[in-house]
């Protein structure tokens, strides 16, 4: 299965996502050599520790195969994840993508999106779920863009956006997950500034 599951992963795995306390990135700059992309991330958000991150995409990947019974493939590289709070992260990563093999890009992500959203209507049924799909520009280039709001029998409501676009060989992903508007806010305000290079 596609990187974009990874998304999935993550979502899910914000249900139950663990409360270890984090180094503060306060308004810190990263830059990706790969991508030659800079985002300066937004304050109060603290780094995920590549252990407690791996634990979510666990626990997101077995209810993926649960509903499917098929075996997750990870060949993802993560290149951060922050946190504010217990449910609002801003997560990036890549993986290689080569059509010969994975197919048409463009197919390939809205069959990411089908997945992601079935398997949500699979294991949370009494959940309402709404998504919509789109095309976004960010630093002048075209991102494909799954928008998921997930609201919840206890009154959550926690909302979903995946941007991802394909660099030569390398799919590319940003994902912003919240239940709190003000981070939420402040993630995307975080994403639409950053810059490619």
């Amino acid at each position: 299965m596609n990187r974009s599951i990874l998304l999935f992963f993550f979502t899910l795995s914000v249900l139950v996502a663990c409360k270890r306390r984090m180094d503060s990135a306060a308004g810190q700059t990263v830059h990706n050599e790969d991508f030659n992309w800079t985002i300066t991330i937004p304050e109060n958000f603290t780094s995920v520790s590549p252990d407690d991150w791996a634990k979510l995409q666990n626990k997101g990947a077995q209810a993926v195969e649960k509903t499917y019974g098929e075996k997750v493939e990870n060949q993802a590289t993560t290149i951060f994840v922050f946190r504010n709070g217990d449910y609002n992260y801003l997560e990036s990563n890549y993986q290689p993508f080569d059509p010969e093999v994975d197919g048409d890009y463009r197919e390939s992500f809205k069959s990411v999106n089908e997945i992601v959203y079935e398997t949500f209507r699979s294991q949370i049924p009494t959940a309402k779920i709404d998504s919509a799909s789109s095309v976004e520009e960010v630093s002048g280039l075209d991102f494909h863009t799954f928008n998921l709001v997930l609201d919840l029998p206890n009154g959550m409501k926690i909302r979903t956006l995946m941007y991802s676009r394909l660099f030569q060989d390398k799919d590319f992903g940003v994902n912003i997950t919240y239940v709190d508007e003000e981070a939420g806010e402040s993630m995307k305000k975080a994403w639409f500034a950053s810059r490619f290079r």
